[in-house]
């Protein structure tokens, strides 16, 4: 479609049923989906924005190589397995599992990729609250190489037995500072607040460091 490089400014607003594969490969364009969307979305995803009002579903953003994208609810099984380089992705909701399996995305904090999981849902009266887990299934960045994965767990709930390969470490100060920014375009996107819904833990606002876990590459001294 001539939709690949030279397309930077470029919107396509898609409703009713997207199909699969939306979105693969694009390099540059912005993409909205107004509901949800279907399987293998972002595939090979290069640069651009993708926003989607709903949940994705299965291999979401399989070997993506860049991008920034935005998913109001949830996403399902292997998300951004293989993915490369340096895509930043959001996910409000959660995923199934196998998230960011083999994902290959160098240092976040030196222009690699990442993923941000906020376990939240709007419930039926509209209103964000948090999912009875952030993470619920296994294998969470399971043989990754590069990248990282900030998980909104102010309760403390995801466990060494859901890892393969990666390791829990606290917030530093240029973590936040990164992901900020991405929340703060996914606050003006959905109306997630990052003060009074990301940060306030049952009626209480809390440090960054209090709520947010990250998910990082075990060093290879470690494994020596």
């Amino acid at each position: 479609c001539g939709l690949s490089k030279g397309s930077d400014n470029v919107r396509i607003d898609v409703y009713d049923s997207s199909g699969d594969y939306l979105a693969s490969g694009i390099d540059g364009l912005e993409i909205y989906v107004h509901g949800n969307a279907q399987d293998q979305l972002g595939q090979v995803m290069k640069r651009g924005k993708l926003v989607v009002y709903g949940d994705v579903g299965q291999t979401f953003m399989y070997g993506a190589k860049g991008g920034e994208v935005y998913i109001m609810a949830n996403a399902a099984g292997r998300p951004l397995i293989n993915a490369v380089g340096k895509p930043k992705v959001v996910i409000n909701g959660t995923c199934l599992d196998y998230l960011a399996e083999s994902f290959m995305a160098g240092d976040p904090l030196n222009g690699g990729g990442f993923v941000i999981v906020n376990g939240m849902v709007f419930n039926e009266d509209g209103e964000i609250t948090e999912l009875p887990n952030p993470y619920p299934g296994s294998n969470l960045f399971s043989l990754a190489s590069g990248g990282a994965i900030y998980l909104r767990d102010p309760h403390g709930m995801l466990v060494d037995e859901q890892l393969n390969g990666g390791e829990v470490v606290e917030l530093s100060p240029a973590d936040w500072e990164l992901i900020l920014p991405y929340l703060k375009e996914n606050e003006k996107l959905f109306g997630i607040s990052v003060e009074n819904d990301l940060l306030t833990v049952q009626g209480k606002k809390s440090e960054y460091r209090e709520v947010y876990r990250k998910v990082q590459v075990v060093k290879l001294d470690v494994l020596a």
